[in-house]
């Protein structure tokens, strides 16, 4: 697949916005994309496009096709490795099927099943078509045109990005499985499956598997939130960790360590992470995404009780949650809302 370069995007913004995209967006244009390209990642495989039937070289041109809605389609992966180090923090996959309703069938890599979940869509790095004029109200008071993260099924993300006029350079497709929540990162410009930023520079042993159902109350709140895309990507590395330092976070991104002091001083700020001045930790508060979650309740009476504490028993919580077995049979629970028995024996139990 040939990487997508400035002109072709240019001509997607045009298609999407029309005159819109004057000579103030199109420098604006260039500016998101120079930045882009500048941070490159490792790539794991290339990325070959099908959608309704049709193959597409980019995402870029599967957008600039209004035919194509992507209700149904496959992701297909070009010359992928075997080796366990490159899908380090990822569950390897040959190909995709996308179905209309949202689900989603992965091959494994070799011999195996494919596993059934459900896939949806958060855009990453993008641009969204501002003319001078749109910028000139904003200025004045008037509405603004605000960038925007999408979520939702390919379709929804398609159809979002063409009304929204909203040019992606990145997005990650995010696959709910039975046991957890799986996040694939793909670079629209180059067309290409990335690595997870935590490959060769974290140890797995640091990392905590959460249940797919905590990762959705995650993935909720980040596409309804305001934050930067690095402060997004900091709080889904805290999550899936038992607690990281400020240094350890560096090194996984690369950045500069007073950019992800700040960065995480911010999501303290919003109650979203703890710190730990006695080891220099910073740990994700689990029970912050849950609604409501943000605005805590002042105890009626007693001391007040401990942040750490709270967040100790959220991740206990969360993982008997994710490991829930049927007292009868031994069997593992089934993920979502967890009954007391599993099916099987619930329904032997209750005619008895």
């Amino acid at each position: 697949m040939a990487a997508v370069g400035l002109p072709e995007l240019d001509q997607l913004a045009r298609t999407l916005a029309g005159d819109r995209h004057d000579a103030y967006s199109e420098r604006a244009l260039e500016r998101a994309f120079e930045e882009f390209v500048s941070r490159p990642r490792a790539a794991l495989a290339e990325v070959a496009i099908v959608a309704d039937g049709r193959e597409f070289p980019s995402l870029p041109a599967l957008l600039a096709d209004p035919t194509a809605r992507f209700e149904t389609g496959e992701l297909r992966l070009l010359g992928a490795p075997t080796g366990s180090a490159a899908w380090r923090f990822l569950v390897p996959f040959d190909r995709m099927r996308f179905a209309a309703d949202g689900s989603v069938e992965v091959q494994p890599l070799g011999e195996g099943s494919p596993q059934r979940g459900i896939a949806r869509v958060i855009l990453r790095e993008h641009y969204q078509v501002r003319s001078q004029a749109d910028e000139a109200r904003g200025a004045a008071g008037g509405p603004r045109v605000e960038p925007r993260g999408i979520r939702g099924t390919l379709a929804e993300a398609a159809a979002a990005c063409r009304a929204e006029r909203i040019v992606p350079f990145g997005a990650a497709l995010l696959v709910y499985l039975p046991e957890e929540r799986v996040r694939y990162e793909f670079d629209a410009v180059r067309s290409v499956l990335l690595q997870d930023a935590r490959a060769g520079r974290l140890a797995p042993a640091r990392r905590t598997r959460r249940s797919a159902r905590v990762s959705w109350a995650l993935d909720q709140y980040l596409a309804r939130s305001d934050l930067s895309q690095f402060g997004v990507r900091c709080l889904e590395v805290l999550v899936e960790s038992p607690g990281l330092t400020s240094i350890e976070l560096s090194h996984v991104f690369g950045g500069v360590r007073e950019l992800v002091d700040s960065t995480l001083q911010g999501l303290v700020q919003r109650r979203l992470v703890l710190f730990d001045p006695r080891t220099g930790l910073y740990r994700a508060r689990l029970d912050a995404f849950q609604p409501g979650g943000l605005a805590l309740k002042p105890e009626a009476a007693g001391p007040a009780a401990d942040p750490a504490l709270r967040t100790s028993v959220q991740e206990l919580l969360a993982a008997a949650d994710a490991r829930a077995t049927c007292p009868l049979c031994g069997r593992v629970l089934p993920a979502g809302p967890k009954a007391i028995l599993c099916p099987d024996c619930a329904a032997l139990v209750g005619p008895a």
